[in-house]
């Protein structure tokens, strides 16, 4: 039951942060000039805002409305900015190659440029960087919900669970360690599944 919650905020948060932050950083490493330095500047502004803090101030403001996809969007307001940073620089570093210079001689459009053939080569360090951020952004929600401004007690997640069993610690101590291994293992899986993508979408890696 705690795993339905707290993996579900994981995954659509994991999905809204790819969303944002390969718009953002594509736009920026692609056309450049002013407007790679306004949504850079943009970015640096949310990089330097903690995740966590951020997310207790703004959930303070949901008291009465605080559900899966109010955590995920606060979340995911917040949480973009390293994914696009990889999109941008993994996009500047492709977007100069042959094919590009060749998709653009046959008179491609730049979206059809950067959808069809700059963004598909510059994918693998954003697909191994959202894989580890999901266990991050699983951590985050479990943070909340144990601070008690996360998710409501109506809805079961494993913050939640180690929050309660705080009053049962001496007496009933597996009632904390039970949600307590099951966030540890889980966020240690995506962690261990990340260098495996990594391991998979890096040739280079597997020879060392």
């Amino acid at each position: 039951y705690g795993a339905r919650a707290s993996v579900a905020v994981g995954v659509l948060t994991t999905l809204l942060v790819v969303i944002i932050g390969t718009l953002i950083g594509s736009l920026a490493g692609y056309i450049g000039g002013f407007l790679d330095s306004v949504l850079s500047r943009i970015t640096d502004i949310f990089f330097a805002i903690p995740l966590v803090l951020a997310a207790i101030v703004v959930m303070q403001m949901f008291k009465e409305q605080r559900t899966i996809v109010t955590v995920v969007l606060v979340l995911g307001i917040f949480g973009w900015t390293s994914i696009a940073r990889i999109t941008r620089g993994a996009v500047m570093s492709v977007k100069n190659d042959e094919y590009v210079t060749a998709a653009k001689a046959l008179g491609a459009s730049k979206s059809r440029i950067l959808l069809q053939h700059i963004l598909p080569n510059a994918a693998a360090p954003i697909i191994v960087y959202a894989t580890v951020a999901l266990g991050t952004f699983i951590v985050a929600e479990a943070t909340l919900s144990f601070l008690g401004i996360g998710l409501p007690p109506t809805i079961v997640s494993w913050g939640g669970d180690i929050s309660n069993a705080q009053a049962s610690l001496r007496t009933q101590p597996m009632v904390l360690f039970y949600p307590a291994m099951a966030l540890a293992l889980t966020v240690l899986s995506f962690i261990m599944m990340g260098d495996v993508v990594r391991d998979a979408l890096d040739p280079k890696s597997r020879k060392r």
